[in-house]
């Protein structure tokens, strides 16, 4: 594939990658940083996307797959972690109503039927997809979504969130 090819096919959705990568790191730099690896990545594999049928879609599901390793990279946790550290000027005061706050929420969630307290912490702190807590419970996805709005809108109820 000629570099011209190449801008035709992949270049012109740039925007759209770049959204993509914004939604899910949620910070400017890190999502250009994201589409200019898949870039890299796709110019490397030119001479294999000529199979490639929907080049809009195989980028997008590329620059998520990428944008998810970054979020999973202990590397980049940790650096979120000292940005949100340095950022944050909480008072004591702050820290302990933080500290009170995360208490009632663990006990709006200890409240929750089993089902949706399950579906909501294998969704919320585990990072697991649909399917995988399918694979997991044996319910269907669309169950799994109804119990995740509902205890989501249990815990909104409570005004802890």
């Amino acid at each position: 594939m000629t570099g011209e090819e190449f801008a035709d096919r992949f270049l012109v959705y740039s925007d759209s990658f770049y959204r993509v990568a914004l939604y899910i790191l949620e910070s400017d730099a890190d999502a250009k940083d994201a589409v200019q690896e898949m870039y890299v990545r796709l110019w490397k594999a030119r001479d294999t996307l000529s199979a490639v049928k929907n080049p809009k879609s195989y980028g997008i599901v590329m620059v998520r797959n990428l944008c998810l390793d970054k979020l999973r990279s202990s590397s980049y946790r940790n650096t979120e972690l000292l940005r949100t550290d340095m950022m944050s000027e909480e008072t004591p005061y702050e820290d302990i109503s933080g500290k009170e706050r995360f208490r009632e929420v663990a006990k709006a969630i200890s409240g929750l039927p089993e089902r949706e307290r399950t579906v909501l912490l294998m969704k919320v702190f585990d990072g697991l997809t649909y399917d995988e807590i399918s694979e997991r419970t044996g319910m269907s996805n669309l169950t799994l979504r109804v119990l995740l709005s509902n205890a989501r809108r249990k815990i909104r109820k409570l005004k802890i969130v």
